[in-house]
Protein backbone atom coordinates (compact mmCIF):
# COMPACT_ATOMS: atom_id res chain seq x y z
CA UNK A 1 0.00 0.00 0.00
CA UNK A 2 1.09 3.57 -0.57
CA UNK A 3 3.57 4.78 2.05
CA UNK A 4 1.31 7.51 3.44
CA UNK A 5 -0.83 4.82 5.12
CA UNK A 6 0.70 4.06 8.51
CA UNK A 7 -2.09 3.59 11.06
CA UNK A 8 -5.12 1.42 10.26
CA UNK A 9 -8.08 1.38 12.66
CA UNK A 10 -10.67 -1.44 12.70
CA UNK A 11 -14.19 -0.84 14.02
CA UNK A 12 -15.44 -4.27 15.06
CA UNK A 13 -11.94 -5.75 15.27
CA UNK A 14 -13.12 -8.79 17.23
CA UNK A 15 -15.07 -10.20 14.28
CA UNK A 16 -13.72 -13.37 12.68
CA UNK A 17 -12.96 -11.76 9.33
CA UNK A 18 -11.79 -8.43 10.73
CA UNK A 19 -9.32 -9.85 13.24
CA UNK A 20 -7.56 -11.91 10.58
CA UNK A 21 -6.96 -8.92 8.32
CA UNK A 22 -5.83 -6.85 11.31
CA UNK A 23 -3.33 -9.56 12.28
CA UNK A 24 -1.87 -9.80 8.78
CA UNK A 25 -1.49 -6.01 8.50
CA UNK A 26 0.12 -5.87 11.96
CA UNK A 27 2.63 -8.51 10.87
CA UNK A 28 3.30 -6.52 7.70
CA UNK A 29 4.48 -3.66 9.90
CA UNK A 30 1.48 -1.33 9.93
CA UNK A 31 0.33 0.33 13.15
CA UNK A 32 -3.00 -1.38 13.80
CA UNK A 33 -5.63 -0.36 16.33
CA UNK A 34 -9.25 -1.27 16.77
CA UNK A 35 -12.37 -1.33 18.89
CA UNK A 36 -15.11 -3.78 19.68
CA UNK A 37 -18.27 -3.85 21.75
CA UNK A 38 -16.87 -6.44 24.17
CA UNK A 39 -13.65 -8.19 25.09
CA UNK A 40 -13.12 -11.72 23.79
CA UNK A 41 -10.46 -14.34 23.29
CA UNK A 42 -9.85 -12.80 19.86
CA UNK A 43 -9.32 -9.25 21.16
CA UNK A 44 -7.08 -10.62 23.91
CA UNK A 45 -4.93 -12.42 21.36
CA UNK A 46 -4.59 -9.28 19.25
CA UNK A 47 -3.58 -7.25 22.31
CA UNK A 48 -0.96 -9.86 23.20
CA UNK A 49 0.51 -9.37 19.72
CA UNK A 50 0.80 -5.61 20.27
CA UNK A 51 -2.40 -4.39 18.59
CA UNK A 52 -4.07 -1.58 20.55
CA UNK A 53 -7.66 -2.69 21.21
CA UNK A 54 -10.31 -0.55 22.92
CA UNK A 55 -13.51 -2.01 24.33
CA UNK A 56 -16.43 0.22 23.47
CA UNK A 57 -16.80 2.66 20.60
CA UNK A 58 -15.73 6.29 21.16
CA UNK A 59 -15.14 9.03 18.61
CA UNK A 60 -11.66 9.93 19.85
CA UNK A 61 -10.35 6.44 19.07
CA UNK A 62 -10.10 7.19 15.34
CA UNK A 63 -8.00 10.33 15.80
CA UNK A 64 -4.71 9.82 14.00
CA UNK A 65 -5.91 6.93 11.85
CA UNK A 66 -5.06 7.09 8.13
CA UNK A 67 -7.90 4.75 7.21
CA UNK A 68 -10.80 3.17 9.10
CA UNK A 69 -11.98 -0.36 8.27
CA UNK A 70 -15.62 -1.09 9.09
CA UNK A 71 -17.16 -4.47 9.83
CA UNK A 72 -20.42 -5.14 7.98
CA UNK A 73 -22.01 -5.52 11.42
CA UNK A 74 -21.15 -1.91 12.32
CA UNK A 75 -23.72 0.78 11.52
CA UNK A 76 -22.78 4.05 9.82
CA UNK A 77 -24.13 5.80 12.92
CA UNK A 78 -21.33 4.32 15.05
CA UNK A 79 -19.53 7.25 16.77
CA UNK A 80 -16.15 6.21 15.38
CA UNK A 81 -17.49 6.03 11.83
CA UNK A 82 -19.22 9.40 12.21
CA UNK A 83 -16.02 11.00 13.56
CA UNK A 84 -13.85 9.51 10.82
CA UNK A 85 -16.16 10.81 8.10
CA UNK A 86 -16.23 14.26 9.67
CA UNK A 87 -12.43 14.25 9.62
CA UNK A 88 -12.48 13.09 5.96
CA UNK A 89 -10.61 9.94 6.96
CA UNK A 90 -11.38 7.16 4.43
CA UNK A 91 -13.88 4.63 5.80
CA UNK A 92 -13.83 1.36 3.88
CA UNK A 93 -15.59 -2.01 4.26
CA UNK A 94 -13.63 -5.07 5.35
CA UNK A 95 -13.80 -6.51 1.83
CA UNK A 96 -12.03 -3.50 0.35
CA UNK A 97 -9.05 -3.94 2.68
CA UNK A 98 -9.00 -7.67 1.91
CA UNK A 99 -9.08 -6.80 -1.80
CA UNK A 100 -6.06 -4.55 -1.30
CA UNK A 101 -4.14 -7.40 0.36
CA UNK A 102 -5.21 -9.74 -2.44
CA UNK A 103 -3.99 -7.27 -5.06
CA UNK A 104 -0.45 -7.79 -3.75
CA UNK A 105 -0.64 -11.59 -4.17
CA UNK A 106 -2.23 -14.30 -6.28
CA UNK A 107 -5.57 -14.66 -4.53
CA UNK A 108 -7.54 -17.83 -3.85
CA UNK A 109 -10.99 -16.74 -2.66
CA UNK A 110 -13.51 -19.26 -1.34
CA UNK A 111 -17.18 -18.25 -1.48
CA UNK A 112 -20.42 -20.11 -0.91
CA UNK A 113 -23.49 -20.18 1.28
CA UNK A 114 -22.04 -23.13 3.23
CA UNK A 115 -18.63 -24.67 3.78
CA UNK A 116 -16.42 -21.72 2.97
CA UNK A 117 -14.56 -21.50 6.30
CA UNK A 118 -13.60 -25.18 6.33
CA UNK A 119 -12.84 -25.22 2.60
CA UNK A 120 -10.65 -22.10 2.91
CA UNK A 121 -8.79 -23.77 5.76
CA UNK A 122 -8.31 -26.97 3.75
CA UNK A 123 -7.01 -25.01 0.75
CA UNK A 124 -4.55 -23.17 3.01
CA UNK A 125 -3.38 -26.51 4.46
CA UNK A 126 -2.80 -27.92 0.96
CA UNK A 127 -0.84 -24.87 -0.22
CA UNK A 128 1.23 -24.85 2.97
CA UNK A 129 2.07 -28.55 2.59
CA UNK A 130 2.92 -27.84 -1.06
CA UNK A 131 5.62 -25.38 0.04
CA UNK A 132 3.81 -22.27 -1.21
CA UNK A 133 3.78 -20.67 2.27
CA UNK A 134 0.50 -18.77 1.71
CA UNK A 135 -0.86 -15.80 3.58
CA UNK A 136 -4.27 -16.79 4.93
CA UNK A 137 -7.32 -14.92 6.20
CA UNK A 138 -9.98 -17.33 7.45
CA UNK A 139 -13.30 -16.65 9.17
CA UNK A 140 -12.56 -19.14 11.93
CA UNK A 141 -9.76 -20.40 14.17
CA UNK A 142 -7.72 -23.09 12.45
CA UNK A 143 -6.94 -25.64 15.18
CA UNK A 144 -3.49 -26.55 13.87
CA UNK A 145 -2.52 -22.86 13.72
CA UNK A 146 -4.37 -21.62 16.79
CA UNK A 147 -5.47 -18.60 14.74
CA UNK A 148 -7.50 -17.58 11.71
CA UNK A 149 -4.76 -15.63 9.95
CA UNK A 150 -1.12 -15.87 9.04
CA UNK A 151 1.30 -13.78 6.99
CA UNK A 152 3.21 -16.10 4.67
CA UNK A 153 6.27 -15.42 2.55
CA UNK A 154 4.82 -16.95 -0.60
CA UNK A 155 2.98 -15.42 -3.54
CA UNK A 156 -0.50 -16.67 -2.62
CA UNK A 157 -3.22 -15.33 -0.35
CA UNK A 158 -6.02 -17.72 0.63
CA UNK A 159 -9.13 -15.98 1.93
CA UNK A 160 -12.75 -16.53 2.75
CA UNK A 161 -15.02 -14.39 0.58
CA UNK A 162 -18.12 -13.07 2.33
CA UNK A 163 -21.16 -12.95 0.05
CA UNK A 164 -23.59 -11.73 2.72
CA UNK A 165 -23.69 -8.12 1.48
CA UNK A 166 -22.27 -8.54 -2.02
CA UNK A 167 -18.93 -7.07 -0.95
CA UNK A 168 -17.02 -10.10 -2.26
CA UNK A 169 -17.35 -8.46 -5.67
CA UNK A 170 -14.54 -6.13 -4.57
CA UNK A 171 -12.16 -9.11 -4.70
CA UNK A 172 -10.26 -10.09 -7.84
CA UNK A 173 -9.00 -13.60 -7.11
CA UNK A 174 -6.82 -15.65 -9.42
CA UNK A 175 -8.76 -18.74 -8.33
CA UNK A 176 -12.40 -18.44 -7.25
CA UNK A 177 -13.99 -21.37 -5.41
CA UNK A 178 -17.78 -21.58 -5.04
CA UNK A 179 -18.96 -24.38 -2.76
CA UNK A 180 -22.73 -23.80 -2.66
CA UNK A 181 -25.39 -21.27 -3.61
CA UNK A 182 -28.54 -21.24 -1.49
CA UNK A 183 -31.23 -18.78 -0.47
CA UNK A 184 -29.74 -16.76 2.38
CA UNK A 185 -29.01 -13.15 3.39
CA UNK A 186 -32.37 -12.01 2.04
CA UNK A 187 -31.98 -8.80 4.03
CA UNK A 188 -29.56 -7.81 1.24
CA UNK A 189 -30.55 -9.94 -1.77
CA UNK A 190 -33.96 -9.66 -3.44
CA UNK A 191 -34.31 -13.38 -4.10
CA UNK A 192 -32.41 -16.49 -5.19
CA UNK A 193 -31.97 -15.19 -8.74
CA UNK A 194 -30.26 -12.07 -7.39
CA UNK A 195 -27.94 -14.30 -5.33
CA UNK A 196 -27.07 -16.43 -8.36
CA UNK A 197 -26.37 -13.40 -10.56
CA UNK A 198 -24.05 -11.96 -7.92
CA UNK A 199 -22.12 -15.24 -7.65
CA UNK A 200 -21.81 -15.31 -11.45
CA UNK A 201 -20.24 -11.86 -11.35
CA UNK A 202 -17.81 -13.09 -8.68
CA UNK A 203 -16.81 -16.11 -10.77
CA UNK A 204 -16.29 -14.00 -13.89
CA UNK A 205 -13.95 -11.62 -12.04
CA UNK A 206 -11.27 -14.29 -12.38
CA UNK A 207 -8.57 -13.18 -14.88
CA UNK A 208 -8.02 -14.99 -18.17
CA UNK A 209 -5.08 -16.92 -16.68
CA UNK A 210 -7.01 -17.95 -13.56
CA UNK A 211 -9.72 -20.49 -12.91
CA UNK A 212 -12.95 -21.14 -11.03
CA UNK A 213 -13.52 -24.27 -8.93
CA UNK A 214 -17.24 -25.12 -8.83
CA UNK A 215 -19.39 -27.81 -7.21
CA UNK A 216 -21.24 -29.57 -10.04
CA UNK A 217 -23.69 -31.31 -7.67
CA UNK A 218 -25.23 -27.95 -6.75
CA UNK A 219 -28.17 -27.18 -9.05
CA UNK A 220 -27.83 -23.44 -8.57
CA UNK A 221 -24.17 -23.57 -9.58
CA UNK A 222 -24.90 -25.93 -12.48
CA UNK A 223 -27.40 -23.43 -13.85
CA UNK A 224 -24.66 -20.78 -14.11
CA UNK A 225 -22.12 -22.86 -16.05
CA UNK A 226 -23.27 -21.83 -19.57
CA UNK A 227 -22.54 -18.21 -18.64
CA UNK A 228 -19.18 -18.73 -16.94
CA UNK A 229 -16.65 -16.89 -19.10
CA UNK A 230 -13.42 -18.20 -17.58
CA UNK A 231 -11.78 -21.61 -17.32
CA UNK A 232 -13.45 -23.72 -14.65
CA UNK A 233 -12.94 -27.03 -12.87
CA UNK A 234 -15.90 -28.94 -11.47
CA UNK A 235 -16.03 -31.34 -8.54
CA UNK A 236 -18.73 -33.55 -7.07
CA UNK A 237 -19.96 -37.05 -6.33
CA UNK A 238 -22.15 -37.59 -9.37
CA UNK A 239 -22.54 -36.60 -13.00
CA UNK A 240 -19.50 -35.74 -15.07
CA UNK A 241 -17.45 -33.62 -12.68
CA UNK A 242 -13.75 -33.19 -13.47
CA UNK A 243 -12.86 -34.29 -9.95
CA UNK A 244 -14.94 -36.92 -8.17
CA UNK A 245 -15.11 -38.92 -4.95
CA UNK A 246 -15.92 -42.63 -5.02
CA UNK A 247 -16.07 -45.46 -2.45
CA UNK A 248 -16.98 -43.05 0.33
CA UNK A 249 -16.84 -44.48 3.86
CA UNK A 250 -18.21 -42.16 6.55
CA UNK A 251 -16.94 -43.24 9.95
CA UNK A 252 -17.53 -41.87 13.46
CA UNK A 253 -15.17 -38.90 13.38
CA UNK A 254 -13.47 -39.29 10.03
CA UNK A 255 -14.14 -40.14 6.40
CA UNK A 256 -12.37 -42.00 3.61
CA UNK A 257 -12.85 -41.86 -0.15
CA UNK A 258 -11.12 -42.40 -3.47
CA UNK A 259 -10.34 -39.37 -5.64
CA UNK A 260 -10.74 -39.56 -9.42
CA UNK A 261 -9.69 -36.94 -11.97
CA UNK A 262 -11.56 -37.43 -15.24
CA UNK A 263 -12.02 -41.11 -14.32
CA UNK A 264 -8.31 -41.59 -13.46
CA UNK A 265 -7.86 -42.88 -9.91
CA UNK A 266 -5.47 -40.57 -8.03
CA UNK A 267 -5.61 -42.29 -4.66
CA UNK A 268 -7.45 -42.56 -1.36
CA UNK A 269 -7.95 -39.75 1.15
CA UNK A 270 -8.50 -40.29 4.89
CA UNK A 271 -9.85 -37.13 6.55
CA UNK A 272 -9.74 -36.45 10.29
CA UNK A 273 -13.03 -34.56 10.03
CA UNK A 274 -16.43 -36.29 9.66
CA UNK A 275 -19.36 -35.92 7.30
CA UNK A 276 -20.23 -35.97 3.62
CA UNK A 277 -20.06 -32.17 3.53
CA UNK A 278 -16.34 -32.40 4.36
CA UNK A 279 -15.83 -34.79 1.45
CA UNK A 280 -17.12 -31.98 -0.79
CA UNK A 281 -14.94 -29.40 1.00
CA UNK A 282 -11.87 -31.60 0.56
CA UNK A 283 -12.60 -32.15 -3.15
CA UNK A 284 -12.59 -28.38 -3.67
CA UNK A 285 -9.21 -28.16 -1.92
CA UNK A 286 -7.86 -31.04 -4.04
CA UNK A 287 -9.01 -29.20 -7.18
CA UNK A 288 -7.17 -26.03 -6.15
CA UNK A 289 -4.02 -27.93 -5.24
CA UNK A 290 -3.91 -29.85 -8.51
CA UNK A 291 -4.63 -26.67 -10.47
CA UNK A 292 -1.53 -25.16 -8.86
CA UNK A 293 0.44 -28.25 -9.91
CA UNK A 294 0.89 -29.60 -6.40
CA UNK A 295 1.29 -33.39 -6.74
CA UNK A 296 -1.63 -35.42 -5.41
CA UNK A 297 0.46 -37.22 -2.73
CA UNK A 298 1.37 -33.79 -1.30
CA UNK A 299 -2.25 -32.60 -1.51
CA UNK A 300 -3.25 -35.76 0.35
CA UNK A 301 -0.70 -35.10 3.11
CA UNK A 302 -2.05 -31.58 3.63
CA UNK A 303 -5.64 -32.78 3.91
CA UNK A 304 -4.89 -35.81 6.07
CA UNK A 305 -3.08 -33.53 8.55
CA UNK A 306 -6.06 -31.15 8.69
CA UNK A 307 -7.77 -31.32 12.10
CA UNK A 308 -10.58 -28.82 11.57
CA UNK A 309 -11.74 -25.34 12.52
CA UNK A 310 -13.17 -24.19 15.84
CA UNK A 311 -16.98 -24.23 16.00
CA UNK A 312 -17.21 -26.44 12.90
CA UNK A 313 -18.46 -29.72 14.41
CA UNK A 314 -16.05 -29.22 17.29
CA UNK A 315 -16.24 -31.95 19.95
CA UNK A 316 -16.34 -30.27 23.37
CA UNK A 317 -16.64 -33.43 25.48
CA UNK A 318 -19.10 -35.89 26.95
CA UNK A 319 -21.57 -35.22 29.77
CA UNK A 320 -23.54 -38.19 31.16
CA UNK A 321 -22.83 -40.20 28.00
CA UNK A 322 -24.08 -37.31 25.82
CA UNK A 323 -21.64 -36.04 23.19
CA UNK A 324 -21.47 -32.22 23.20
CA UNK A 325 -20.68 -30.60 19.84
CA UNK A 326 -20.18 -26.88 19.14
CA UNK A 327 -21.04 -25.73 15.62
CA UNK A 328 -21.66 -22.34 14.03
CA UNK A 329 -24.14 -23.77 11.51
CA UNK A 330 -27.51 -22.00 11.50
CA UNK A 331 -28.90 -22.41 7.97
CA UNK A 332 -31.24 -25.45 7.55
CA UNK A 333 -28.81 -27.04 5.07
CA UNK A 334 -25.94 -26.62 7.53
CA UNK A 335 -27.93 -28.14 10.38
CA UNK A 336 -28.91 -31.06 8.15
CA UNK A 337 -25.24 -31.65 7.28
Amino acid sequence: MFKRIRRIHFVGIGGAGMSGIAEVLHNMGYEVSGSDAKASEVTGRLEAMGVRVSIGHRAEQVIGADVVVRSSAVEMTNPEIVEARQRLTPVIPRAEMLAELMRLKYGVAVAGTHGKTTTTSMVAAVLARGGLDPTMVIGGRLRSLGAGARLGRGDFLVAEADESDGSFLKLSPTIAVVTTIDEEHLDYYRDLEHIKETFLQFINRVPFYGSAVLCLDQENIQALLPRVEKRFITYGLKGQADLMARDIALKAMRSEFTVLRQQEVLGTLCLQVPGLHNVYNALAAVAVGLDLEIPFPVVREGLEEFTGVDRRFQIKGTVRDILVVDDYGHHPAEIQA
